[in-house]
């Protein structure tokens, strides 16, 4: 079965608060996932969202996945072939720098590998998407909020 699947993050300050929100479209409902964390940067809120996205999906159920994402750099990181090339070259780019957010593409590279089929799509943030909004809408809810995670993995290098 295919199933949509919409994420978004932001945060407050980059780096600063930060929040992810996910709208998982089933048959029948939609399931809304969010949280929030203390000190991150907006990169890192995007690709949690899809790795969290991922998590809550059983793959027995829904082998083909189309995920809505109004990241260009989670979309082209899929649909220019960056992730594997990435992961082929032992987690550097091009150029041989570290990739950046590792720990996540590497989480986010194992998720998307437990489908038969994943279509990354991207969408204008902040316009006529329905379910994108929304997820925009409840990752800021999720950041602004008193129940703040640390992201455990961020690295404030500044």
């Amino acid at each position: 079965m295919s199933l949509n699947v919409y994420t978004d993050g932001c945060c407050k300050g980059n780096p600063g608060r930060g929040g992810f929100g996910i709208v998982i479209r089933y048959i029948n409902q939609d399931k809304e996932i969010s949280k929030g964390f203390k000190l991150t940067t907006n990169s890192r809120m995007e690709l949690m969202a899809v790795v969290e996205a991922f998590k809550n999906i059983n793959e027995k159920d829904y082998s083909e996945i189309k995920l809505f994402t109004d990241s260009k750099y989670v979309a082209l990181s899929i649909n220019n072939g960056w992730l594997n090339k990435w992961k082929s070259n032992g987690w550097r780019t091009s150029t041989r720098k570290p990739v950046k957010n590792r720990d996540l593409f590497e989480e986010f590279y194992d998720q998307i590998h437990k489908f038969k089929k994943v279509d990354f799509v991207w969408v204008k943030g902040h316009a006529d998407n329905k379910y994108n909004n929304r997820c925009d809408e409840i990752a800021n809810y999720a950041a602004n909020g008193s129940i703040l995670e640390d992201d455990k993995n961020y690295k404030n290098d500044g």
